[in-house]
C-alpha cells in the first residue's frame, strides 16, 4: 500500500492573485510513513514547533512586530513571544476603534502565524530549508504535482477547471506509477489519496474519484488507488503539511525563480527512462524552467 499525501498551493481561481496553481501529491510507502512523521517532528521540536502546522506561506512572509523589538535576535524564546504578543495586541486595540475591516484581516494574519513568532526570519527560513532538505532524501518517495500557468489556461476549451485538471493529472500519474511498480508481480500494488479537508474541495474531489473509478480519467483506467480520498485536518497530520512544501517549493519556483526549496523537491519526482513523469508545467510551448526541461530525453553519451 502507498499513500500519497495531496495538498495545494497558490489560487485555482482565474485570475486570483497568483499567476500559478500547483496541487502536488507526495507518496510514500505505507510501512515508511511512521518512520518519516518521526523525523518531520524531529526537525519541528528543534525549534520549538511540535503543535504547530507547517504552511510555509504564513511561515515564510515577514512579521513587522519583530523589526520593532530592539535585539529580538539575543532575546530567548518565551521573552520574543512575549513581546510580538503585546505589541499585536496594541495594534488589534487600536484597529478596533479605527478600521474594523484592517482589524478583522490583521487578526486573522496574526491568527495564521501565532506558532512561528518566536523565531526569526532566518530561524524560519533554516527550518523550512531543513524540512525540505529532509524530503529530497527520501529516495522511496515520489512527487507527483500539476503546475497551471493560468495565464494559458482556458477553461472553455479544457472542459474542466484549473482544479479539475489538477486533480485528475495526479490521480493518472499516481495510478501509472502503481501500475508500474506492480508489474512482475502476482498481486497489485495499492494506493490511498490523502487530502487537506476542505468542505468545497471534499465534495468536488470525492464525485470526481467516484467517476474515474467507473469511466478511468482521460490516460488511464483506476485499478490500484482504492476508494475516494480520504480528507484529514492538515493540523494534525504532518505528511499532509509536507505536501504543502512540496506544492509551496514549486509554485515558488515558477513564479519567482526561486530554486533553494524546489531543487530540494524536485528530486522526488516520479521518473521514467531520466523523464520527470511525475511533474508537469502546464504552460506556453518552449518554457525553459527546470520541470519543462527536464520532459526532454536524455542524450546517451
Amino acid at each position: 500500500m502507498y499513500l500519497c499525501y495531496i495538498d495545494e498551493s497558490g489560487t485555482s481561481d482565474i485570475p486570483g492573485n497568483t499567476s500559478h496553481f500547483v496541487l502536488s501529491g507526495l507518496s510514500v510507502p505505507v510501512w515508511y510513513w511512521r518512520d518519516c512523521d518521526k523525523e518531520i517532528e524531529f526537525i519541528k521540536r528543534r525549534y520549538a514547533l511540535e503543535s504547530a502546522e507547517i504552511h510555509v506561506a504564513w511561515i515564510l512572509r515577514p512579521y513587522l512586530e519583530q523589526s520593532q523589538i530592539q535585539n529580538f535576535d539575543a532575546l530567548d524564546y518565551i521573552q520574543r513571544r512575549s513581546q510580538v504578543e503585546s505589541l499585536r495586541k496594541a495594534e488589534l486595540l487600536r484597529l478596533q476603534r479605527t478600521n474594523v475591516k484592517q482589524y478583522k484581516q490583521t487578526r486573522k494574519n496574526y491568527r495564521s502565524t501565532e506558532s512561528y513568532i518566536h523565531l526569526t526570519r532566518d530561524e524560519r527560513r533554516k527550518f523550512i530549508k531543513e524540512i525540505a532538505e529532509c524530503i529530497s532524501k527520501w529516495r522511496f518517495a515520489r512527487l507527483f504535482a500539476e503546475c497551471v500557468d493560468k495565464i494559458h489556461f482556458d477553461p472553455a476549451r479544457a472542459n474542466k477547471t484549473v482544479d479539475e485538471q489538477s486533480f485528475e493529472q495526479i490521480v493518472s500519474r499516481f495510478e501509472q506509477y502503481l501500475q508500474n511498480i506492480g508489474k512482475g508481480s502476482s498481486t497489485l500494488s495499492y494506493g490511498m489519496l490523502i487530502h487537506d479537508n476542505n468542505e468545497t474541495v471534499a465534495k468536488k474531489h470525492t464525485a470526481l474519484m467516484k467517476k474515474f473509478h467507473q469511466t478511468g480519467t482521460l490516460w488511464t483506467g483506476v485499478k490500484s488507488i482504492v476508494e475516494t480520498p480520504l480528507f484529514v485536518d492538515s493540523q494534525l497530520t504532518s505528511m499532509v503539511q509536507i505536501a504543502d512544501v512540496c506544492a509551496y517549493a514549486l509554485r515558488r519556483y515558477l513564479e519567482n525563480n526561486e530554486d533553494e526549496l524546489f531543487d530540494f523537491v524536485f528530486q522526488r519526482a516520479d521518473r521514467k527512462d531520466g523523464i520527470a513523469v511525475g511533474v508537469r508545467h502546464f504552460t506556453k510551448s518552449g518554457c525553459l524552467c527546470k520541470i519543462c526541461g527536464s520532459h526532454k530525453k536524455p542524450i546517451a553519451l
